[in-house]
């Protein structure tokens, strides 16, 4: 099952970095799907394709995404210039699809089955891949000189396990679940907070747990509503630069990092 003639690539993810390669892809002509578990927990909501999981479509700059639930509900959603997202965390479907290139952008700071040889071109974003042992490419995304660098030997740096600076702003700007918990929202990603302002809130075997903004900022990441978080869990982001806009459309490191992922395609990928 040829969908497009070798123009084809699937993307492993649809959080916000995910997101801003399935973005630039598409504006560079090619045709994607992305595959996706059944509860991703991107918290940059606003930015990530994913939420077409839970609400059945999504749009991001322009570029619209719908959950299909088979290959040939996923072919017509090609077909209709849309990005189709299966749920397909372990990539069962890629056979079937022979795509041109698979893109790991899952970020899960480890390989989750990822090799060389699943596509013509595989290529693979930040910590846990190796460079021609693993995939053809990787591409940096820790945040500073080599961002959206690609790599086709060695491996991206080590996980930090600390948030990028933001205007000066690191682990500060994001908050973690302290205790598992229903997520109970009390802000919206595009409200300004204050430092010591109440954002959510978990609902759990602790009570009513309340977490508070540690910096100034805009409000640009925020768990879902009713997702049950386990402690430890990313919910939340406050961009201290305070721009709305920001919220809304696929970020710097976003933007490098696809630029990256565009690159080893068109640089891996067959000459005409």
């Amino acid at each position: 099952m040829s969908l497009i003639d070798g123009q084809l690539v699937v993307v492993r993810g649809a959080g916000d970095l995910a997101t801003g390669c399935i973005v630039r892809l598409v504006r560079a002509g090619f045709r994607v799907a992305a595959l996706e578990t059944a509860q991703p927990t991107a918290i940059r909501r606003t930015v990530s394709l994913c939420e077409a999981m839970y609400e059945g479509r999504a749009e991001v700059e322009g570029v619209r995404a719908v959950r299909v639930g088979s290959l040939d509900e996923l072919r017509a959603v090609l077909d209709a210039g849309q990005v189709p997202l299966l749920e397909d965390p372990h990539c069962t479907v890629l056979a079937r699809l022979r795509p041109l290139a698979l893109v790991d952008a899952i970020i899960a700071k480890r390989n989750l089955g990822t090799r060389i040889g699943m596509a013509e071109v595989v290529v693979a974003l930040g910590p846990g891949f190796e460079a021609g042992v693993d995939a053809d490419a990787v591409v940096e995304t820790n945040r500073g000189h080599d961002l959206g660098r690609v790599l086709l030997s060695g491996r991206a740096e080590p996980d930090t396990g600390v948030p990028g600076l933001i205007a000066g702003v690191g682990a500060d700007r994001v908050l973690h679940a302290p205790v598992a918990g229903v997520v109970q929202n009390l802000k919206r990603i595009g409200d300004q907070v204050q430092a010591g302002e109440p954002v959510l809130a978990l609902i759990g075997a602790e009570g009513r747990v309340t977490l508070a903004a540690n910096v100034d900022g805009m409000l640009r990441g925020l768990i879902r509503p009713g997702f049950q978080a386990h402690a430890g869990l990313k919910v939340a982001d406050v961009d201290p630069r305070g721009r709305r806009e920001h919220c809304f459309t696929v970020s710097d490191k976003g933007l490098a990092v696809a630029g990256g992922v565009l690159e080893a395609v068109l640089m891996l990928g067959p000459r005409p």
